[in-house]
């Protein structure tokens, strides 16, 4: 059975466009990215959810656990240990940092111990400066297993004729709760961040598993007419003017008229994505195998796209003569940011240096497997 691969390049389209961001692009760009770049990867989360798991809770949250939880205390530890040294080599500093003028330091004893259980036992402390996207392990991890107890909870209180109305009446249930906590600021103390991205989280992946059924059922009727080329334009400009009078995107902060104004262009733009998506998925070549191998990669542009950013970061410094310390700048250099074309090369180097390396790792691991095997059937 040929793999559907539509998700994928979805992925890869949204994780190169976080990079975007992050890169500084201009204005205009960035603000029509946030408003759904993010909840697109909580939305094709929940487009594989399966309710067989409401039987086999302990394999889903396996899984969670495997794709997430690991891989953020591997990283967010590797990054503690070696959170003072990116001092002694300079690429931190006291001097420079974000763009609001806030900087790291280092760590002391303590401050490392505390650190490294903030990171074990709530998925925090992880380095801002260089893992400013770790929030989403923790907010994917959350989102995910709180769905499934939501949807265990709401089968429980309706009827059984109704079960099919549990995965709406969830996402109605998430956006009132989600209000509720934005229009009065409230928080959960017991997740970092206050919980809102965890809930939105939580709702967009609701939303996920809707439109899997819906493409089930309609698959014909949405290449038709969803997946037009007006209505996918349509779509996109709803986005842009979102992003110019009503702007929103899944900040932990967001107040009430942010939260209301995010999830129209969040789904919205997830559409337009998904459209697009289909097109270049009817077109077997470099530019589909690309964003399939992306996509099946966005952990790794998560983890390691702000590090590759430093790159492109020295080549900026000698390009302009600017103070070396520079390089410690989150996410990357600020000055000229608006007026300069470098938010290409970091985008470049933010996508193709996690992904190069994933590759060569690939093929490494590939051959010392290969050649274990040769070894093994000579010596019988």
């Amino acid at each position: 059975m040929k793999r559907d691969t539509v998700i994928s390049i979805a992925k890869g389209i949204a994780i190169i466009l976080m990079v975007v961001a992050h890169a500084e692009a201009p204005g205009w760009l960035c603000k029509f990215i946030f408003e759904f770049h993010m909840p697109l990867f909580f939305i094709t989360a929940g487009y594989f959810f399966s309710l067989k798991y409401l039987n086999d809770e302990a394999t889903f949250v396996k899984k969670r656990v495997k794709g997430l939880y690991w891989p953020f205390v591997k990283w967010s530890v590797f990054f503690l240990i070696i959170h003072n040294w990116m001092f002694d080599i300079g690429i931190l500093n006291e001097r420079f940092g974000n763009e609001t003028g806030g900087v790291t330091h280092p760590y002391n004893w303590h401050q490392i111990q505390q650190n490294l259980w903030h990171i074990f036992t709530a998925m925090g402390g992880y380095d801002q400066f260089l893992c400013g996207a770790f929030w989403f392990f923790r907010g994917l991890f959350v989102a995910s297993i709180l769905y499934l107890i939501i949807y265990k909870v709401v089968l429980k209180v309706l009827p059984q004729k109704s079960a099919s109305a549990a995965p709406y009446i969830i996402c109605i249930v998430l956006l009132l709760l989600c209000g509720w906590k934005t229009y009065e600021g409230l928080k959960i103390i017991t997740l970092v961040q206050g919980g809102y991205r965890d809930l939105m989280g939580c709702f967009f992946f609701g939303c996920g598993f809707i439109f899997r059924q819906f493409v089930t059922q309609y698959r014909q009727m949405i290449s038709k007419y969803y997946s037009s080329v007006w209505t996918t334009i349509l779509f996109g400009v709803i986005v842009f003017l979102f992003s110019k009078y009503l702007t929103a995107n899944m900040n932990w902060r967001s107040t009430f008229t942010q939260f209301l104004s995010l999830p129209i262009p969040a789904l919205l733009g997830f559409l337009m994505t998904y459209n697009i998506s289909m097109w270049l998925d009817k077109y077997e070549g470099r530019v589909k195998q690309f964003l399939v191998y992306t996509g099946d990669n966005t952990l790794n542009i998560f983890i390691f796209h702000i590090v590759a950013y430093k790159v492109v970061s020295l080549i900026k410094i000698w390009y302009y003569g600017l103070d070396i310390r520079q390089i410690g700048c989150h996410m990357v250099i600020h000055e000229y940011s608006q007026q300069d074309l470098f938010w290409i090369l970091y985008t470049i180097a933010g996508v193709g240096i996690p992904l190069g390396c994933t590759w060569f790792s690939e093929k490494a691991k590939a051959r010392i497997k290969e050649r274990k095997a040769s070894s093994g059937i000579q010596a019988q």
